[in-house]
Formats: structure tokens, sequence, C-alpha cells
């Protein structure tokens, strides 16, 4: 039973992040952000390591459509998150995850942005695109990990869990 509870909660979490991440709060002409991170971080929160890994990656899904890395770097946000969860409370797992995800963001991102950007970018253009998206994904995980955490509290409060 508590595997079908998880393999189900790991598909509602992975569906609500690819929902969520078509709605975007917009900061700035041009610039939006983008909270599906929560379903991500509660998936390895409350199912596990391998069911944030999975739900990130099928959760990104969507995001990825345009550029298609996105889906690892996500994954690795949701292994991660479950991880760290397991010793750490929801929302200092949902942080320590986004510091683990954030090499593989910079590295994927550079290469990206000179290497198969039409037109590649000079390396200061592409190191300015990827400093503003770190900032854009510091404020996401940061309020995203908060969300998780208050969500993870009623839901304990309540007596709802996959155990």
């Amino acid at each position: 039973m508590k595997k079908t509870k998880v393999l189900a909660f790991t598909a509602l979490m992975a569906a609500l992040a690819n929902v969520i991440s078509v709605l975007a709060v917009p900061v700035a002409p041009g610039v939006a952000v983008h909270f599906f991170q929560v379903a991500i971080f509660l998936c390895g929160i409350l199912a596990g390591p391998l069911a944030g890994l999975i739900g990130g990656a099928v959760g990104g899904l969507y995001m990825g459509t345009r550029i298609p890395f996105i889906v690892g770097g996500i994954a690795i946000l949701g292994g991660a998150c479950g991880l760290f969860a397991r010793k750490v409370r929801p929302f200092f797992a949902g942080i320590l995850a986004w510091i683990v995800q954030a090499p593989y963001v910079i590295v994927t991102d550079y290469v990206w942005f000179t290497g198969f950007n039409q037109p590649p970018l000079s390396q200061t253009a592409a190191w300015t695109m990827i400093t503003t998206i770190l900032g854009l994904l510091t404020i996401e995980a940061i309020v995203s990990a908060v969300l998780a955490e208050v969500i993870v509290y009623y839901l304990k409060r309540a007596g709802i869990s996959l155990q």
C-alpha cells in the first residue's frame, strides 16, 4: 500500500509542477519567476529522494520543452531535497538542494548560451545571463522552500502522511 501511495503522490506532484510552471509572476519586463519547485520539494520531502528525483524529472518536462537539460537540473533538485529532508527541516532541505543544483545550472547554462544559443553569446553576455538566472532561481528556491515548510507543517499537524 505504501508504494502505491508514494507512486500516486509522485505522479500528482509531477503533474502539479508542470501545471504550476505555466504560471509565472512577472517581476520586470521580460523577466518572470515560477514557483513549481514547491511541488518538487514536497515530493522529495514527503516521499523520499527517489520520488523527488523522478518527480523532478517528470515535473520539469514543461520547463524543458525549450531547453531540454533543465529536466536534469530539476531532477537533481528533487532528489537532493529528498536526501536532505532526512536530516533537516523542509526549508533547509530546499535551500541545500538548490545549492546542490546550482553548479549544474551554471555549467549547462554556460554551454547553452555560448555553444547552442543562436547566435552564441559572448562570454561576458553569457555570464550576465547566468548571474541573472541564478538570482531568480535563488528567489524561487527560497519562496518555494518557505511554502514547502508551511505545507509540511500543516500536513503533519492534520495527521496526513505517506506512511
